[in-house]
């Protein structure tokens, strides 16, 4: 099916959408209020470029017909060089739309849950993975979507050792999933007396949270233990055992939330941490096969590559798999991260193009 006949189906669905939503026995039904809802928000911007799609493409026609027309010198050169600039549009216009044509991953619209681990480089490898904790918090900000911190290990010297939180809102998932992998730093520790640059690593893993229903957890697997929470969260911590461990035993994957105040409280996020983690097993092997597939360097499945290089000397961060480079480290470490995670979530659809046309 050619771009255009796709894009006028969709425009035709958008009406409908439209006509639909305008019906007042629509409104008697939230869930059906609430689907179609989001289906019209997903096609808006798609139409929005399909009309000024159309509108240039017009624009062209027209200037074309003065053009051949040749009537008046000074009207044709001004046709000749709207149309060069028009063309260049209409060029952009058709990139972007086919981008947004590629089907979205189902993953994409869920929340999620990120774990930042301290990986080789002692003390400052910790406060490394804390400036990527607040890195994280920032750009989450920016976004007004909703943090909850889960589990916290932190370090004598600063920054965690590890440190668990749930992100809510619009796309979380489809946006923070390129995270995932290793992020190393190269900089000059607070600690180091000659001046010299270190390189430590922390590992970030990104989970898409999911629902009961997505995934099945036998009771008797589960081995649930109590204890005394510690570090940040006020006095109540030291008092009571409201911290829980659950140790889902066929897998060996352990989680814990110390967070909140109450047993009942962290059991809920932790079994919400656990079914994430079993849930990503078998998404980690969907993505590790896709990616066979399509030799893709965005979006592997391995969370032991080094994705991405934080050197504070230079001011600059690389990102490995699509070799980017930017100079500006110092906002990107106050969450100014969406250029990074806008070329990644570009190269990963236009990957994703390239295999649909193969």
């Amino acid at each position: 099916m050619d771009l255009e006949k796709k894009l006028q189906q969709l425009k035709a669905r958008y009406e409908e959408l439209n006509a639909a939503m305008s019906d007042p026995g629509v409104f008697s039904d939230p869930d059906h209020y609430t689907k179609l809802t989001k289906e019209r928000s997903d096609l808006e911007s798609v139409v929005e470029d399909y009309d000024r799609y159309v509108e240039v493409k017009h624009q062209i026609e027209g200037n074309k017909e003065l053009i051949d027309l040749n009537e008046d010198p000074e009207i044709t050169d001004m046709a000749i060089a709207e149309n060069k600039e028009l063309k260049q549009e209409l060029t952009a216009l058709e990139d972007n739309l086919k981008i947004k044509l590629v089907p979205k991953d189902p993953e994409d619209s869920k929340n999620a849950i990120v774990e930042i681990r301290a990986g080789t480089g002692g003390d400052e490898a910790a406060i490394f993975a804390g400036d990527l904790f607040d890195m994280y918090r920032r750009y989450a900000d920016d976004l007004s979507w909703k943090m909850h911190v889960l589990s916290v290990n932190e370090s004598e010297k600063g920054g965690y050792k590890e440190v668990s939180f749930s992100l809510e809102g619009h796309e979380v998932f489809g946006k923070m999933k390129f995270e995932s992998g290793v992020h190393r730093v190269q900089r000059v520790p607070a600690t180091e007396s000659q001046g010299r640059v270190h390189t430590s690593a922390a590992t970030v893993a990104v989970l898409p949270e999911v629902e009961e229903v997505d995934i099945d957890i036998n009771p008797s697997d589960l081995r649930v233990d109590t204890f005394r929470a510690s570090g940040a969260g006020g006095q109540h911590v030291n008092k009571t055992d409201s911290a829980i461990r659950i140790t889902h035993e066929p897998t060996g994957i352990v989680v814990e939330c110390q967070q909140e105040r109450s047993q009942h409280q962290n059991k809920e996020k932790a079994m919400t941490m656990l079914r994430a983690k079993m849930y990503d097993i078998e998404l980690e092997k969907k993505q590790k096969a896709r990616a066979a597939d399509r030799k893709s360097q965005v979006s592997t499945g391995d969370r032991s590559a080094k994705i991405r290089t934080y050197n504070y000397p230079q001011g600059r961060l690389t990102d490995h798999r699509i070799n980017l480079t930017l100079y500006n480290l110092d906002a990107i470490m106050k969450g100014q991260i969406h250029e990074v995670i806008e070329a990644l979530r570009i190269q990963d659809n236009l990957e994703k193009m390239q295999e649909m046309a193969e």
